[in-house]
């Protein structure tokens, strides 16, 4: 990961110069951020120039940018971080510093020569608390309440391998309360992920999630004690999270795009932090839960949809996953049939360019690559005042611009956001479909390269059987719906004529592939 200062993506923003230093002559940098790195940086480059620093290098900062983000687009990494909101906003300013986050980019915590940052998480499901379409703000309290003062018993229970660990934990007892499931709450609520009822929902939603860890927080240290590192903090100088956008603004410069508004009586918090002081220094952060996310049945974290359709290998064999709730919506539109399921799969799980399905039901199934990552970023940044660490948050661009994704981790910069995890993008392949029939796809893995060749079997398939016009493709330039609905409609006839009907899947088959 790069760990960037605010002052590097001023220089960026401005087409300004940027000086690179030996950390030998400049030693400090690395533990301040803020104002005061910035007079003590721009101190170092008046020193270069004086001839007072021996070993430095003076770049222009796009170029450096443009370097990060061209082996970020090949690669993956470096993922872009950010140490001053890192730090402005942490609750702990006043016994250390961040100097990096954990592998996940989710937390952000103190380190030092003898304290090794450890943090214990967990996730609330959020598609498990939306009833009779609302988020239901009893049953988020009661489970999270449980969840936090779990997390607090595992900080005594832990097995510690270093010293340096251990004294970390006991010293300052963070955990790490999350959400996954937070698509899958969208398409119970019947909302788009590219919305703006979306970021308001995941404003709302993480209000309530933070509002409930951080009072359990409170009442746990009337129960067993204040953490030792409490005086001090900003839980003791009665700043909470969402306190700290201000914070963030005052240093930076720059306005911060984000709500303010409180929807929960938190006076009832800080009431109760005046009087009990707080359990843990930190409550709060976003994992990435691909994994428990799979065994607690629900979607990843806080992305949208990866895909639709895929299939997961595991010791039992391979399963082919459709979206549930998709095949829900394409059943009570009577679309779903085994034809639908050959044309999801040939498109990969996008369902954009299936003629039959309505517009509606296209937008709210878009997968991961068919938003626009703005949106992801925006509804971050919302989800990101209540948060004391920050959030694992992968980007998804379809795209091959350079400047597009310079313009996409800017703004991540601009709306306050601490991390963000990997940039992720498109192949240029298509996955191979087996149980497809290649005889009027082709290859289904060069899809374009094939549509002529597809166009042109269909055409053979109906001079032959001598299909009516009514069948006719469209013309000039038939899509791929329309050459895959010609061909299915093809295949419907040969059922017809060899058995009387044609064959479609049993809607509500266990055992049948579409309905796993």
């Amino acid at each position: 990961a790069n760990w960037m200062p605010d002052l590097f993506m001023k220089r960026v923003r401005d087409e300004l110069d940027w000086t690179l230093f030996s950390p030998d002559e400049t030693p400090d940098l690395h533990h301040i951020y803020g104002k005061k790195f910035e007079a003590t940086y721009e101190k170092y480059e008046k020193m270069a120039k004086e001839g007072k620093v021996s070993l430095y290098k003076v770049v222009k900062a796009r170029d450096l940018w443009r370097r990060m983000l061209t082996m970020l687009f090949e690669t993956g990494h470096p993922w872009i971080t950010w140490k001053d909101p890192s730090n402005i906003r942490s609750p702990q300013d006043h016994v250390g510093v961040i100097h990096n986050s954990n592998l996940c980019t989710e937390i952000t915590l103190n380190t030092s020569e003898d304290e090794t940052a450890v943090c214990n998480l967990g996730s609330v499901n959020l598609s498990r608390h939306v009833m009779e379409k609302r988020l239901d703000q009893e049953l988020i309290r009661d489970t999270v309440s449980i969840a936090m003062r779990m997390l607090d018993n595992v900080i005594d229970i832990c097995f510690y391998p270093t010293v340096e660990a251990k004294n970390s934990n006991m010293r300052h007892r963070p955990v790490g309360l999350g959400v996954m499931g937070f698509q899958d709450a969208l398409y119970l609520l019947d909302i788009n992920f590219d919305s703006e009822a979306s970021c308001d929902f995941a404003d709302r939603s993480q209000e309530m999630v933070s509002y409930y860890a951080i009072l359990t927080s409170s009442e746990l240290a009337r129960e067993r004690g204040a953490y030792q590192t409490f005086k001090g903090s900003k839980w003791d100088r009665g700043i909470l999270p969402q306190d700290t956008i201000e914070l963030l603004e005052r240093e930076r410069g720059d306005k911060i795009d984000v709500p303010r508004i409180e929807r929960l009586d938190w006076s009832i918090v800080r009431e109760a932090i005046r009087r009990n002081g707080i359990r843990n220094s930190n409550c709060l952060a976003i994992a990435p839960t691909a994994s428990i996310s799979n065994i607690s049945g629900t979607s990843s974290t806080i992305e949208p949809i990866y895909k639709n359709l895929y299939v997961k290998a595991n010791q039992s064999g391979d399963f082919t996953i459709i979206n549930p709730y998709l095949v829900d919506d394409l059943k009570k539109l009577n679309l779903w049939d085994y034809e639908m399921l050959g044309k999801i799969k040939y498109l990969d799980g996008s369902i954009a360019e299936i003629s039959e399905i309505p517009r509606w039901l296209k937008e709210k199934y878009k997968e991961a690559f068919e938003i626009n990552p703005r949106w992801l970023i925006k509804s971050a940044a919302y989800r990101g005042r209540w948060l004391d660490q920050s959030q694992s948050l992968n980007i998804f661009y379809r795209g091959s611009s350079g400047k597009d994704i310079a313009d996409i981790y800017m703004y991540a910069w601009e709306m306050g956001l601490k991390t963000t995890y990997y940039l992720r993008t498109l192949g240029a392949s298509q996955v191979e479909k087996s149980t497809l029939d290649a005889s009027i796809f082709g290859a289904t893995h060069r899809r374009e390269e094939n549509m002529a060749e597809a166009l042109g079997r269909v055409m053979q398939l109906k001079h032959t059987l001598g299909v009516s016009s009514e069948m006719e493709i469209l013309t000039p330039a038939p899509s791929i719906s329309q050459i895959m609905e010609d061909s299915e409609k093809i295949q419907v006839v040969l059922a017809k004529s060899k058995e009387g009907d044609a064959k479609l899947c049993k809607i509500d088959d266990p055992n049948c592939e579409a309905c796993q």
